[in-house]
């Protein structure tokens, strides 16, 4: 893979709901490119279509038409057995509630998808430790999400979706239920450790504030996407 290699590329990507009234499309021919180290935003109304697009591109669901690639490789056909294995490797997902296990500490948490994948507990405990502190939580690293702030746990979701080192961190409202001065700082902790790694990252989100700070942003309308300059990114 060279360097401009996108690590996600989507090439006229449709989808189609069936519904009792008929065909419900919500992407109509969408192409994309993200590139390693981009942090990307995605805007538009409820319903727009924005947790269908993030779907295809983290291999949830099948495009009803359209390419996917991920760092080149074709993968939006691939059987699920395939599919599931490159969403494991390459893949990170944080959702707009942080869906962490109460019984575990953040530590475990995080350390839970490379136990997963096969790394030896201590192994992956000890990365675990090093992600929380890359994301200022060294001191909650044995705490159960009730003891943490809703901000630190979003961060300890934003851990555990790189604990796998995933190439692409797909993120759908990742401070949707955050207050301003919060979702700034869980903000700031993503873009950082996007640059720092080189991860690519695609973040829906309504907070137009932190669209701002994003290196591109796209809206999606009727379908469609389109890329909006940093001057006219309100929807």
């Amino acid at each position: 893979m060279s360097d401009r290699t996108p690590v996600l590329s989507l090439r006229d990507v449709s989808r189609t709901y069936p519904t009792a009234q008929g065909g419900l499309t919500v992407l109509k021919g969408v192409n994309l490119d993200i590139h390693p180290g981009e942090v990307v935003g995605l805007i538009g109304p409820s319903g727009s279509g924005k947790s269908s697009l993030l779907h295809a591109a983290g291999l949830l669901e099948h495009p009803t038409s359209g390419e996917i690639a991920i760092e080149g490789e074709a993968v939006g056909a691939l059987p699920e057995r395939a599919r599931t294995r490159i969403r494991l490797a390459k893949v990170g997902f944080v959702y707009q509630f942080h869906h962490l296990l109460p019984e575990f500490d953040a530590r475990d948490n995080v350390a839970l998808p490379m136990r997963i994948a096969g790394v030896p507990e201590r192994e992956a405990r000890e990365r675990a430790e090093a992600l929380l502190a890359t994301l200022g939580l060294k001191d909650r690293a044995l705490h159960q999400p009730a003891q943490m702030s809703g901000g630190e746990q979003q961060r300890v979701a934003l851990a555990r979706a790189l604990a796998n080192r995933p190439r692409l961190l797909l993120a759908d409202e990742p401070t949707g239920n955050l207050d301003p001065t919060t979702s700034q700082t869980v903000f700031e902790a993503l873009q950082a450790v996007v640059k720092d790694t080189g991860v690519a990252a695609l973040i829906a989100t309504h907070n137009m504030e932190l669209a701002g700070h994003m290196d591109r942003v796209f809206a999606l309308k009727e379908g469609h996407l389109e890329e909006r300059p940093a001057e006219g990114r309100a929807y």
